[in-house]
């Protein structure tokens, strides 16, 4: 699914208009029956409505489903908000609709002093400013945003389109902006509901689907997207009757130290379980029966040390060296000393393909960042928040930390996951990608080794690199998914991740 700037989905609303042909009032009237029957869906009658609308199309929107409610027997109330002397068409036109019908249901405000007395368990509507807001709000409506958040507290707060004071494109994490529980949204997802600063203003995000022109949503470019399944099954590549071991790949994984053998052990699993063809671990002597007793499908190359790896560029025969493996996966549980660091060196020197870095890699890269443009293009860097800033420096804000990803993406010619609520992943070519599975019970030890051994695997079984990330990130957190519903999200570890893969892959 693609994801719109706010002037793309004004474009969007101007070209269904223009095309279809139907006019703005008929679609806010689209608009106004998908967010009342996703309302009746939820909330019965007995419940009290009381719908702020602004002045704008967003009020227009408000007005509406005010009106649709009353029509459905609940009970209903439009708060008109007058924070301009100028209303929308659409909003007089709604106004006057509600007007004839139920003179009643309307109840001006134009000072916080105004705002009615709620009962117990009401359901607060916000239809006041949506897409049309440009700086912050101030005066006494921001006094209004406040004790709008104050009700939140004790009734459900449900925002139309985008709670009110939210930037749809930009940073309004210190600005004054309505606390949804739940945001009914249309036809595509905004970047603001993506981002960690806006999490708990948005709630729940349930996106509508308005009838807009097919046309201008397909053949509209835009950089963000949104994973989801469908997209999935046009990369997934089914296994071919006369394959055999070698069609899908030899990989090479390099994990594991004194104390954390545990992450070598998860991402080994994971990389055989998301279908490589032949498996290498590398690892200290330490690691060697760990890894033969809990990983047996695996083979396994021992380091000169005991308790760390500084040889890891030697895991080969030299008549071929490393570059027999498909791809390698360099950095869960694999330390940081200064041996590891030189061995990573000579690695990025000697293997020129395409590879996987998580954890202890990007550490080390961080202590020594003139490594960092000498990771091969096409590579995969899989960073949490911490570990990219470190790497890359510190943001202002979500939307900046966002455009810093996909800069350097773009300059390094390099694939940037950045790990989340809904991840990100940043490509060469500008584009970036949100991943849409996952879940609360992921934040476990070892989920992120698990998904370097499903990238690790992915890469040496042939699929692009763009396709790998996408495509693994989308099983692991499809995965994570499954195992939830099966045994809760905090009874899940990151083994459950991979014992639900193979459910994950039989989705697709």
């Amino acid at each position: 699914m693609k994801i719109f700037t706010a002037t793309q989905i004004r474009e969007a609303d101007a070209y269904t208009i223009q095309h279809e042909p139907v006019s703005s009032l008929q679609l806010m009237e689209r608009a106004a029956t998908a967010c009342a029957q996703w309302l009746f869906r939820h909330f019965d009658a007995r419940r009290p409505f009381y719908i702020f609308c602004g002045m704008g199309n967003n009020g227009g929107d408000g007005l509406a489903i005010t009106r649709m409610l009353l029509n459905n027997g609940y009970k209903a109330t439009a708060c008109i908000i007058h924070h301009s002397n100028k209303a929308s068409a659409d909003h007089m036109a709604n106004r006057q609709l509600l007007e004839q019908q139920y003179p009643q249901s309307i109840y001006d405000v134009a000072a916080v002093a105004d705002l009615p007395t709620l009962p117990p368990k009401s359901i607060i509507v916000d239809a006041i400013l949506g897409t049309g807001l440009r700086s912050a709000i101030e005066g006494w409506m921001a006094g209004l945003i406040h004790q709008l958040n104050d009700l939140q507290t004790r009734h459900t707060l449900v925002a139309i389109d985008l709670p009110s004071g939210m930037l749809a494109d930009a940073s309004s994490a210190h600005m004054p902006v309505v606390h949804a529980s739940i945001t009914l949204s249309f036809e595509v997802y905004k970047l603001a509901f993506l981002l960690p600063e806006n999490a708990a203003r948005t709630g729940q995000v349930h996106i509508l689907p308005i009838g807009l022109h097919p046309d201008y949503l397909t053949q509209t470019p835009t950089r963000f997207h949104v994973t989801d399944a469908h997209m999935m099954r046009t990369i997934y590549q089914p296994r071919q009757p006369f394959a055999h071991k070698g069609t899908y790949g030899h990989a090479l994984l390099v994990a594991g130290s004194y104390g954390k053998m545990g992450a070598a052990v998860l991402s080994a699993k994971a990389c055989l379980h998301a279908g490589v063809g032949l498996l290498t671990c590398h690892v200290p002597q330490c690691g060697y029966q760990i890894i033969q007793i809990s990983a047996p499908s695996a083979m396994c190359v021992t380091d000169i040390q005991e308790t760390y790896s500084s040889h890891f560029h030697e895991s080969a025969p030299q008549t071929r060296g490393l570059q027999q493996y498909k791809t390698i996966g360099i950095g869960p549980g694999l330390g940081t000393a200064t041996g590891t660091a030189k061995a990573l060196e000579q690695l990025l020197e000697q293997y020129r393909q395409p590879m996987v870095l998580d954890a202890d890699a990007l550490n080390i890269i961080s202590e020594y960042p003139f490594l960092l443009p000498r990771i091969p293009h096409g590579s995969l860097l899989t960073p949490h928040p911490k570990e990219f800033e470190r790497i890359f420096g510190s943001s202002d804000n979500d939307f900046a930390r966002l455009e810093l990803l996909s800069r350097q993406a773009v300059s390094l010619q390099l694939y940037i996951l950045l790990k989340g609520r809904f991840t990100a992943m940043a490509c060469p070519d500008g584009s970036v990608y949100f991943n849409s599975t996952g879940n609360p019970g992921m934040a476990t030890g070892g989920s992120g080794d698990v998904l370097t051994g499903i990238l690790t695997s992915l890469l040496a079984q042939g699929y692009a690199p763009k396709a790998a990330i996408l495509l693994g990130t989308y099983l692991h957190g499809l995965a994570g998914d499954i195992a939830a519903a099966r045994m809760s999200q905090e009874a899940m570890t990151a083994e459950s991740i991979i014992d639900c893969l193979g459910p994950a892959f039989l989705q697709l």
